[in-house]
């Protein structure tokens, strides 16, 4: 007698399915872009923003001034600006032995040991910045000079 082999029991798979949750990942995914696309609003509204602004402040490379105290004028299509009493000058008084600008040239001319000017440029007082230019340099006066934008607003920061 022959004894039939008992079959063999089934093997009971003891793997179950694994299931990967992803919505944590993904409400991370969604918050993290939220806060970059806030971040690129933020930015742009003050890029395009009007209130724009620049501030000049005269130091050399080291951050230092240079032992001489600058003095500040806007050159404008119009005339100039004196910082920072904001005393306008306009373009047929610019030569005029009377005006402000004649007034600022002479005290600079007479402590160019410690003061310079400073000019700022606007794009469409080039032709006022020339004139003023060769007035500046006729009296032997340090200059220097800043181009600025035209919507920019001009802000100009004294040292103590």
């Amino acid at each position: 007698m022959r004894i039939a082999p008992k079959p063999m029991p089934k093997r009971l798979s003891t793997r179950s399915a694994i299931e990967i949750e992803l919505f944590p990942f993904l409400s991370i995914l969604a918050c993290t872009i939220g806060v970059l696309i806030l971040l690129i609003i933020v930015l742009m509204a003050q890029t395009f923003s009007n209130q724009r602004q620049i501030t000049i402040l005269a130091k050399s490379e080291n951050g230092q001034n240079q032992n001489k105290q600058p003095r500040y004028i806007e050159c404008r299509s119009d005339g100039i600006v004196i910082y920072p009493s904001q005393k306008f000058v306009a373009l047929s008084e610019i030569d005029s032995y009377s005006s402000p600008l004649q007034a600022l040239l002479q005290e600079v001319k007479a402590n160019r040991d410690k003061q310079y000017l400073i000019v700022a440029l606007r794009p469409d007082g080039i032709k006022v910045f020339e004139q003023v230019r060769e007035l500046i340099e006729a009296k032997g006066i340090d200059i220097g000079y800043e181009p600025i934008d035209e919507g920019w607003n001009l802000k100009i920061e004294t040292q103590p």
